[in-house]
């Protein structure tokens, strides 16, 4: 199966990489296809948005990039000008989720999944039934993280996910090369979830190309 992560994070915001030493390091990975996500508010957005698209087209050789960002840390009334900003750019759209380990301001899961340009809620954390449903209705992937800290919620998320038919995606959130993905990391994340290896190939294969698509037209 393909290795892919479309939550990553360089210099433009917390990570510590430059976005082409940070695709290089993924393309020697051995990664098929990524997303850099980098965190933007109000202040931040045009600046990630303007600086991804000059690396945009740079590595198409070598790997499929998904320029992208996550929304942090905003007032869930802000999320859809922001996402429709980002949408417009044709950029990938993630949205920081309520992790329990981060005063994320409540209302954010239930306003990114009901927002039609977002495409994932990451680390939802303490999710409820309603929002899975929503996400599910709307299209928006929900993501099971490798994360530490934010991981934490990922039992939960994956149980309500597949009660409610939402989809599901596999992230990092990366901020460094110690944190990037393997197989390894992968399966065993995704079974330590709950999620059984027969959903391994939608999960793996299927959910990605459906959010590549969304980007590469």
């Amino acid at each position: 199966m393909k290795l892919t992560d479309f939550h990553t994070h360089t210099y433009l915001s917390d990570g510590v990489l430059g976005p082409a030493e940070h695709l290089r390091r993924l393309v020697v990975q051995g990664l098929d296809a990524v997303a850099i996500t980098d965190h933007v508010d109000s202040s931040t957005i045009d600046h990630v948005l303007n600086s991804l698209d000059q690396i945009r087209y740079d590595f198409e050789e070598h790997i499929t990039f998904l320029p992208g960002v996550e929304i942090t840390h905003v007032l869930p009334s802000q999320i859809p000008e922001l996402a429709r900003k980002a949408k417009q750019r044709n950029f990938l759209v993630v949205v920081h989720g309520e992790t329990i380990v981060e005063p994320v301001v409540q209302g954010t899961n239930e306003a990114a999944v009901k927002c039609p340009d977002v495409d994932i809620l990451a680390h939802p954390g303490i999710l409820t039934f309603k929002e899975a449903k929503w996400a599910e209705d709307n299209e928006v992937f929900l993501e099971i993280t490798t994360r530490c800290g934010h991981s934490l919620g990922n039992g939960l998320v994956a149980e309500l996910a597949l009660k409610t038919g939402a989809k599901m995606v596999l992230n990092t959130d990366s901020h460094a090369p110690r944190d990037f993905i393997s197989h390894e990391l992968r399966d065993k994340t995704a079974l330590g979830s709950g999620i059984p290896r027969s959903m391994f190939e939608e999960m793996f294969v299927k959910n990605p190309e459906e959010i590549i698509k969304r980007i590469i037209k």
